[in-house]
């Protein structure tokens, strides 16, 4: 690829490195996307995280985070997934 040179110009993630060295076609569908990682929270989900959030936000001196994440129904689930969907709702 003669235009390599102007992509580097540009920030990008390890997966995209990868696909530039290898190919643009090397990378699977969905593969090094972490949108496609990540399972979608479904309505039932929000709705116990905000009874969750209401239940644990009166805590004193509380990780409310941490007694979400024990109380939620749904394993696998990380921190970080959590507080983002809370910060979007």
């Amino acid at each position: 690829n003669k235009k390599a040179f102007v992509e580097l110009l540009f920030w990008k993630s390890p997966a995209i490195v990868c696909e530039m060295t290898k190919g643009y076609s090397s990378l699977q569908e969905g593969e090094g996307s972490t949108r496609s990682r990540v399972p979608p929270w479904t309505p039932q989900e929000e709705q116990e995280l905000r009874e969750l959030y209401w239940k644990y936000k009166e805590v004193e001196g509380g990780d409310i985070i941490a007694a979400i994440l024990a109380q939620l129904p749904t394993p696998g689930r990380t921190r970080r997934q959590v507080v983002k969907q809370l910060v979007r709702m």
